[in-house]
């Protein structure tokens, strides 16, 4: 058995500060690591020691083998700690750490190796007879041989990344045809994410859950699993929405889903935390998937069900220890959702979000806990996953647990950078939800072609800005003056004279009429607003009678954000000016949608292109984007080569439009 001392905590984030949080109670001290893009993040202030790995990007920071095993020798860490992503399932990892004298808090290179790969997993668990999807696991990447494996399986299959997860170098294909380009794509996906282009094939299962079970392993040969989690809410095959114990469950199936884990867990002599999933089909029929030789994001479940600390075992395995808890000894109590909170704009796919963090406020509650690694004044950069948060809720029952996280996801604020955090609130009251009947398919039955929109805020909501905003001038006037009675706010010897505030075209006029009373009038229209209670960042106040709270910031010239419940507006006091964005996006010109890596360019100068061509590819948060052609016309210049980091907005190419493509 070895003590750790040191633990270094090769990852950044939540889930760096999750760990720390633990190997701290633990008496560890611990050790962050940190990108110039971290410099300033709270899992590199909330360490004992922190060392500087590299650039921004992950190739040169987090991804970064040696620089990381050197920051360890450095820092005179005795332990490394992956996380979940990075190196976490890195085999090479996991061995180097282990020359180097060190322990890895993880499984061996052995089960990460055997496990990492789609397809020597496969085989390894139909020799386990642990039940599996019918699919090919061969080593000949032909696509010719893909396609007569498809042929033989029958549609629809779904192509996956051997080496990946977390939906990269994954597509669903409905019909034959489409399989050549779907291997192409999903082939070119899996190098860019995870250095190798080989693929598997199987059998779609049409609408079933994703349903998996944790597991834990030490080295004295007890192997334990501690229930499941259902994760079927997904989007891009990422997950969503977890929950712990998964609503149709039944003991039986739950012991039986737990043998298989189990079992696949010892076929690689496994030790330490690890994830076993599977598909649950309608007939309640389950099917192996993969394993995650890791901690999950969506761990906390488990925890708030079971009363475990997961990376307590983890570090308890890794240091030798027996685990101290046989099955028997494992219940599951209540029930625990989880929701992640990504940087992202549902209305537009999902498409991940950047910027700088205006105010972040973390929910709190009986009941509630929130893993976060943001803070106001950071910022969310494109270099990295677009989850900031994991919001949670525990209950006695089902519905206890969702209503407590449905009054989480209200009172959460992030200020500064587009969330999912409506969508959230949206998806969680959908009766496919709430009843507990949501497949991998829910998204998309739920909110069907069109997809989400964000709530648009209401002329009251508009009014309340319009009145802020003349609140936070008043102050700023107030603070530049040499002294004004308490009584003289607001008072003026001649008629009322109005604040003006233009959003979106649209005037606000706002008037003092005594006190913390105000009348807001936009055209015909007028919005009467009593402040109540005004702090730096909430207001209690009456809108036209009715009382209303809002959680507020100013964040720059006439910039106002405001959140009334899971919803949050920002508005802008100025004219309708185009921004550079705008006036360079559009017609004739293909700018980049988000701040990220060029991967490729399809195209050069001279060529012919209709609208809908296929014309780049943008990496961002280790996802790819296709970007389009929105005219027919010729490409007139590249502006961009493969390789580039682009900002939002910044020129790829530009376009002339055929002279006859109007008519």
């Amino acid at each position: 058995m070895r003590q750790i001392k040191t633990l270094l905590i090769a990852n950044r984030g939540e889930i760096a500060l999750r760990v720390m949080h633990t190997a701290k109670a633990m008496g560890i001290r611990t050790v962050a690591v940190y990108s110039d893009a971290d410099a300033t993040a709270p899992h590199v202030a909330f360490a004992d020691a922190a060392v500087r790995l590299g650039p921004a990007p992950v190739a040169e920071s987090y991804l970064n083998m040696a620089a990381v095993l050197d920051a360890a020798k450095r820092s005179g860490a005795d332990a490394i700690h992956p996380g979940y992503g990075f190196l976490s399932e890195n085999s090479a990892f996991a061995d180097a750490v282990a020359e180097a004298g060190m322990v890895f808090v993880g499984p061996s290179a052995h089960a990460i190796e055997a496990m990492g790969d789609k397809a020597r997993a496969k085989r390894a668990m139909i020799e386990a007879k642990v039940p599996c999807i019918p699919g090919y696991e061969g080593e000949d990447q032909d696509s010719a041989q893909f396609i007569t494996a498809a042929d033989e399986i029958g549609f629809p299959v779904m192509v996956k990344a051997a080496a990946g997860g977390g939906g990269r170098g994954m597509r669903l294909v409905h019909d034959a045809k489409n399989l050549p380009e779907a291997l192409q794509l999903a082939r070119s996906e899996a190098e860019n994410a995870f250095g190798s282009g080989d693929l598997i094939l199987e059998k779609a299962i049409i609408e079933p859950r994703h349903v998996e079970i944790q597991v834990f392993a030490d080295a004295h040969g007890n192997t334990i699993h501690l229930g499941e989690r259902d994760c079927s809410v997904q989007r891009r095959h990422q997950k969503v929405l977890e929950e712990s114990p998964c609503p149709v469950m039944t003991p039986e199936l739950r012991a039986a889903m737990g043998e298989a884990a189990v079992a696949a867990a010892q076929a690689v002599d496994y030790r330490g935390a690890g994830t076993v999933e599977f598909l649950l089909d309608k007939d309640r029929n389950f099917y192996f998937l993969e394993m995650n030789t890791r901690l999950q994001v969506e761990h906390p479940v488990t925890e708030l069900v079971t009363g475990l600390d997961l990376v307590a075992l983890q570090i308890r395995a890794a240091q030798g220890e027996e685990l101290g808890i046989a099955q028997d000894d494992v219940a599951l109590k209540g029930h625990a959702i989880e929701a992640r909170l990504y940087a992202e704009d549902p209305a537009l796919d999902f498409q991940p979000a950047t910027g700088k963090i205006a105010l972040w406020q973390a929910p709190e509650g009986e009941g509630i806990r929130c893993d976060d690694g943001i803070t106001t004044g950071g910022e969310v950069s494109p270099f990295y996953d677009a989850m900031v948060a994991k919001i949670m809720a525990w209950g006695e029952t089902r519905k206890v647990a969702l209503s407590r996280l449905a009054q989480a996801l209200d009172k959460t604020t992030l200020f500064g950078v587009r969330t999912n955090q409506a969508f959230l609130a949206s998806a969680i009251e959908k009766s496919g939800f709430a009843n507990g009947e949501a497949t991998t398919a829910f998204i998309a039955e739920e909110f069907g072609e069109e997809g989400f929109a964000d709530p648009e805020p209401t002329l009251e909501d508009m009014a309340v800005a319009a009145a802020l905003l003349h609140r936070k001038e008043r102050a700023g006037a107030l603070g530049s003056a040499l002294h004004v009675p308490e009584e003289l706010l607001e008072w003026s010897s001649s008629l009322p004279r109005p604040s003006t505030a233009v959003f979106d075209d649209q005037t606000f006029q706002t008037s003092a009429s005594g006190g913390d009373r105000y009348a807001v009038r936009s055209g015909e229209g007028e919005t009467e607003i009593i402040v109540r209670d005004l702090g730096p960042s909430h207001a209690k106040l009456h809108v036209n009678g009715v009382p209303q709270d809002y959680t507020w910031a100013v964040t720059g010239q006439g910039e106002i954000y405001l959140r009334r419940s899971s919803a949050t507006f920002d508005f802008q006091d100025t004219s309708a000016v185009l921004s550079a964005n705008d006036a360079a996006a559009g017609g004739g010109n293909l700018v980049a949608n988000m701040h990220g890596s060029l991967i490729e360019v399809f195209v050069k100068p001279g060529d012919k292109v209709k609208a809908g061509d296929r014309l780049a590819v943008l990496e961002a948060m280790k996802m790819q984007h296709q970007l389009e052609a929105e005219i027919d016309g010729t490409v007139e210049e590249v502006l961009a080569e493969a390789g580039a980091q682009l900002a939002s907005g910044d020129l790829i190419l530009t376009i002339t439009e055929d002279e006859d493509a109007g008519s």
